[in-house]
């Protein structure tokens, strides 16, 4: 292979769909062909990405080859990393490694050995903490230094060279080999090379350009800077060439053995005592969002300003779930993620989706909170936190998003299903510093630190070691999978509770769902553990009654579902604040109808129209409506009256038939974060490999070829009920195939298409385009027929 575009093209279907599958990002959008392809991989963004996918061993593998020189035999590669040949078993692990870079794009096969790919030079300046070549360090240089330096070091240029190349390569060569220049320059200045040998690569001199020679270096650095062991690369900076690096280093790339992952060391547990402790913190997860976000429709809290809820709130809530104050975040994160709380009017209220959770088995419910928690960008930790400009950084407000949060949390469940022990924290932090080392920073090792908390909250580990649950997710992310795993570990429910004369009720266990919330309805949680102690009183009473609950009703509940006699004082207190309760109305009303005569009023609630205005009759002279002042205004003038609006004092107000007015509503909502491109599936990249092999034919021979090819049949395009085109394309789908489409633009001008059908999903059709030779989507409303193609003449 002479390019690296050679390879790429040479490269089977197969092969291309792994690259595409590892690197979703080059195939968004698909590129024209597969030059294009090599291209799009080729670019500093996409080799980063690429980069940040390695562990340490195979980072170690590319900084190698960088150093060496190019095409590199893998035996060589393996010698240099110090593991062995590729035919022997230590040698397994760089072969391995190199399947893995070869997958990803980042290394392809030259004509005598390794190369790696274009781009991967620039995105690792110093690899292995190496400094730049000789001919790199000083290629800027004048011409007279460079005189000097090579007088100094008796080099002599190359007359085929221009005269500063020539030079600059005569002091190369002579530094391959820089034993005696280091000897000369006595034991201080040797002391100075040590300290950069093994990087940093650079160090700060003042004056490092200065002019100095052998005869006149006084000082170690001076020494070091006429012998040609160090390069300026600005007036205060030094640079250590990689010769005279390798050299110190005697020949190892690297101070440490390249070898696997550490170890995950920790303490070993029971995985049946794991799977009850978490089990326990799984239900509790469960019940006590549900009891929160219950609290919250009753008395929800307001947005702040900039979005998020205010310390002084979330430290009442806290208090009121008697949960430390990351907790309380947590789980309002959790559940803002899960779709379950949302912004509504100022106010953090539950969705309607919280109703529909909270029908669901509680294993169900768990999995719903726990696959939100893994793949949400939002960081509970950073709530309470500064920001960068000394703000604090409130819970739910969009300052906690960090696009690194998923993958964060994805990585730590790996690398806990990855062993049967409860791993040390350190352990942890040093096993994913290996497997991504290029993604590390401060704060990275403090989200790694948050997920093990918040995963021993949510009932993900217990006693610090992943469930079997956990498990479940980790190895396929299959919510059904782990749910089924959960539903055994749960605590047993129970329907009963024991009521005392004290105006209490015992329930010694968890409660069944409908008992557990009719009871939080009518009392208050006095004290919870083992056993939750639930006080009755006059004002927990009446919440019951204003929820539409009668005496008879909570005298029933009470006396089907204790195991102990309903204590007469608990009935007279029922019974008596029953009697009180409901003695003053209070009601809602946007407008009225005032009108002097009550015949018009009766005439107006005899009318036709009058179930759509929405009037109550207060007076024999007011009728109030739940209208806005405009409509009911329009309403009125349509069935032929005409009436005035009325302000506040009593007067007239004059008003235009042509003035709107919006009127309040709910604001807000969830708003949406970008994350990363999602791996393709397996019909996805076949598609794409596809269009790329279509694309690049079309680039060798021509478009009118590929034209040719899958130019659709003469005549109209197909007409088909919409019914049965969806079934037909579905049918495609399954079988595979090419179809003929009829297809209206925007525009609304039909079209002929060959296509190749890959999904139908949304209300769109993703399908390989014969006739564009590339991946696209169509609409299904947009669709007017379908036919199906024999795959012979179309081919």
């Amino acid at each position: 292979m002479e390019t690296y575009a050679d390879w790429v093209r040479a490269r089977s279907d197969e092969e291309l769909r792994a690259l595409l599958a590892a690197r979703p990002e080059l195939v968004t959008p698909v590129p024209a062909d597969l030059g294009a392809l090599a291209a799009r991989a080729a670019t500093p963004s996409a080799i980063a990405r690429g980069l940040d996918m390695l562990d340490r061993f195979a980072l170690a593998v590319v900084e190698a080859l960088l150093v060496l020189p190019q095409p590199t035999p893998i035996d060589r590669l393996a010698a240099a990393l110090g593991v062995g040949a590729d035919g022997d078993a230590a040698g397994a692990p760089v072969s391995a490694a190199v399947d893995r870079l070869r997958t990803l794009g980042l290394v392809w096969d030259g004509d005598d050995g390794l190369r790696t790919a274009p781009g991967v030079r620039q995105a690792l300046p110093n690899p292995a903490g190496l400094g730049p070549p000789a001919r790199e360090a000083f290629a800027g240089y004048a011409i007279d230094r460079l005189e000097w330096l090579a007088a100094d070091l008796a080099v002599t240029a190359d007359t085929a060279f221009p005269v500063a190349q020539a030079l600059v390569e005569a002091i190369a060569a002579r530094l391959a080999d820089p034993g005696d220049l280091i000897d000369d320059a006595g034991p201080e200045a040797r002391a100075a090379l040590d300290q950069l040998a093994w990087g940093p690569s650079v160090g700060r001199v003042d004056g490092a350009r200065r002019a100095v020679r052998v005869a006149t270096a006084t000082t170690p650095v001076e020494r070091l800077l006429a012998r040609g062991l160090l390069a300026a690369a600005d007036d205060r900076t030094v640079v250590l060439p990689r010769e005279v690096a390798l050299h110190l280093r005697a020949g190892r790339l690297f101070r440490d053995p390249v070898g696997g992952p550490p170890a995950l060391d920790g303490a070993a547990r029971d995985q049946a005592l794991v799977d009850r402790t978490a089990g326990g913190q799984a239900y509790t997860l469960v019940r006590t969002i549900e009891d929160l976000l219950d609290r919250w429709g009753v008395q929800p809290p307001p947005v702040l300003r900039s979005g998020g809820l205010a310390v002084r709130d979330l430290r009442a809530t806290a208090a009121d779930l008697e949960v430390p104050e990351w907790t309380a975040a947590l789980l309002l994160e959790v559940a803002y993620a899960a779709g379950l709380l949302g912004r509504h009017g100022g106010e953090w209220l539950p969705t309607r989706a919280f109703d529909l959770w909270r029908l669901r088995d509680a294993a169900v419910r768990w999995t719903d909170l726990v696959t939100a928690w893994l793949a949400t960008d939002r960081v509970p930790g950073l709530a309470g936190a500064r920001d960068d400009r000394e703000k604090t950084i409130n819970a739910l407000a969009d300052e906690s998003i960090r696009t690194s949060a998923a993958p964060v949390r994805r990585a730590v469940l790996d690398a806990l299903a990855s062993t049967s022990v409860a791993p040390d924290p350190g352990a942890v932090q040093a096993y994913l510093a290996w497997r991504e080392p290029r993604r590390g920073g401060r704060l990275r090792e403090r989200m790694i630190d948050w997920t093990l908390r918040e995963a021993e909250a949510l009932g993900l580990t217990g006693l610090g070691a992943l469930t079997s649950p956990g498990r479940a997710l980790a190895a396929t992310a299959d919510a059904t999978a782990a749910a089924a795993r959960l539903a055994p570990m749960l605590p047993e429910l129970i329907d009963h509770v024991l009521i005392q004369a004290d105006l209490t009720a015992v329930a010694p266990g968890p409660l069944v769902a409908e008992l557990a919330r009719e009871l939080a309805l009518m009392a208050d949680v006095e004290s919870t553990g083992g056993a939750t102690v639930y006080r009755f009183g006059p004002t927990s009473v009446r919440r019951a009654l204003d929820a539409g609950r009668s005496a008879a009703d909570l005298l029933d509940l009470l006396a089907r579902h204790s195991r102990t006699p309903v204590p007469q004082p608990l009935t007279y207190m029922i019974e008596d604040v029953a009697r009180r309760h409901g003695h003053l109305r209070v009601g809602m009303a946007s407008c009225y109808v005032r009108c002097d005569d009550p015949a018009t009023l009766d005439e107006i609630l005899a009318s036709r129209e009058a179930p759509g205005l929405r009037l109550h009759r207060l007076a024999p002279t007011v009728v109030a409506s739940r209208l806005t002042l405009s409509e009911l205004l329009e309403s009125l003038r349509a069935m032929g009256y005409a009436p005035v609006a009325e302000s506040a004092e009593g007067g007239v107000v004059v008003t235009r038939p042509d003035a709107r007015r919006a009127a309040d509503g709910a604001a807000g909502g969830t708003p949406g974060h970008p994350r990363g491109a999602a791996p393709p599936t397996d019909a996805m990249a076949a598609a794409a490999v596809r269009a790329l092999r279509a694309g690049e034919e079309a680039s060798r021979h021509g478009a009118e070829l590929a034209r040719f090819r899958s130019e659709p049949p003469d005549g109209e395009p197909p007409r088909t009920p919409s019914m049965a085109t969806v079934e037909e394309l579905r049918a495609a789908v399954e079988r595979g195939g090419r179809v003929w489409i009829g297809y209206l633009d925007q525009q609304g001008q039909a079209s002929s298409r060959i296509v190749e059908p890959v999904r139908v999903d949304g209300g769109y059709l993703t399908a390989y385009d014969a006739t564009r030779a590339t991946v696209q989507r169509f609409a299904l409303h947009r669709i007017t027929g379908v036919a199906r193609v024999d795959s012979r003449a179309s081919s």
